[in-house]
């Protein structure tokens, strides 16, 4: 396998592992929007929002992360899924503080895969293997 095949191969995986957590938080907002209004509340301090509001905020980032996944629209998708997880792993921060209390250890696997969506938008270019050349 040459340099390049490896290379490719590692950002499809990386691209593929990050899909794989968005999708879980997304899919989130249409089995328990409930769980995700509190997360919205607690996390980002963005309170009362409904069922309806997180089935959107669930479509669009449904959106986004099939065109993600797809290696599409890569500035733009691989740009959002940075900025999301991003927003995501620091208004955490308090976890981080009390890494031992509860299940706050937890929260420290957000920054591998924070490292990991840098890297993707960072070498989005040879992020060439199963990705849609849409939207370059």
């Amino acid at each position: 396998m040459t340099e390049t095949d490896r290379i490719g191969v590692s950002l499809l995986l990386l691209r593929i592992g990050v899909f794989v957590v968005m999708l879980v938080w997304t899919l989130d907002k249409f089995i328990n929007p409930g769980h995700a209004a509190a997360v919205y509340e607690k996390f980002y301090l963005i309170g009362g929002l409904g069922r309806e509001v997180m089935y959107a905020i669930g479509i669009i980032e449904l959106i986004i992360l099939a065109g993600f996944v797809c290696g599409a629209w890569k500035r733009l998708t691989y740009g959002t899924v940075l900025a999301l997880h991003a927003i995501s792993t620091f208004s955490s921060y308090k976890q981080y503080l009390a890494p031992y209390d509860g299940t706050n250890i937890l929260f420290f696997a957000a920054w591998p895969m924070l490292a990991a969506c840098i890297a993707l938008y960072l070498l989005r270019d040879r992020d060439t293997l199963l990705s849609l050349k849409a939207g370059e």
